[in-house]
């Protein structure tokens, strides 16, 4: 997810961060999960930190949890830009936070704000059809390959590509697969932040 393998970063730390990334890549992207999207089209309503100015180096809070953001990455698929931050709590527990701005030509501007989470899947391989994670029936929504290009620490090269597969309950939840192209799949889960849940540090 960023630097080209970034100094500093032992190898199991790189797999820790690699498999905190199955990140929101594209999350079935026409589909907004419930409280997902933020409103900014509107000034009538309470302003909210806006999380499209996270930058690396911030000290962000969520839900009441501080992290470091120490790298993002930005990537593209099919036309769609959006930005993934690499989050440290600071026991070195890797959580990725997707950002991506939804809406259509002449429609208010949403923000869809995912907390992506990271669970067991060792040896598993995304299938095309329903599995099961977790007693959890999840079905296929999208899968491709997005290019990326890396800031900060995320122990990915500056630039390169990511399989994904992307899986959604029937109760809404969220599941991706995600690869660097030639590397192990890992899975996350993703949780949609409300406005309001997310406050920055900044200095300077």
């Amino acid at each position: 997810m960023t630097t080209a393998v970034v100094l500093g970063l032992s190898v199991a730390t790189l797999i820790v961060v690699l498999g905190a990334f199955i990140a929101t890549t594209r999350q079935d992207r026409r589909v907004v999960p419930a409280n997902g999207g933020l409103d900014f089209g509107s000034n009538d309503g309470p302003a909210f930190f806006d999380p499209r100015t996270i930058k690396v180096g911030d000290t962000v809070h969520i839900a009441g949890v501080r992290y470091k953001a120490m790298g993002a990455l930005h990537l593209s698929w099919h036309g769609e830009q959006w930005t993934e931050h690499l989050l440290d709590d600071g026991t070195r527990r890797y959580q990725w936070l997707s950002v991506q701005e939804r809406g259509e030509r002449d429609e208010a501007v949403h923000l869809e704000v995912l907390l992506w989470t990271q669970v067991p899947a060792q040896g598993m391989v995304p299938a095309k059809s329903m599995l099961i994670m977790e007693g959890v029936e999840f079905f296929p929504t999208e899968r491709g390959t997005v290019a990326f290009r890396a800031e900060g620490m995320t122990g990915l090269p500056d630039r390169g590509l990511l399989d994904f597969a992307d899986y959604r309950a029937n109760d809404g939840r969220l599941l991706s697969f995600q690869r660097v192209q030639g590397g192990q799949w890992v899975a996350s889960y993703a949780s949609p932040l409300t406005p309001g849940s997310i406050q920055v540090e900044r200095l300077g």
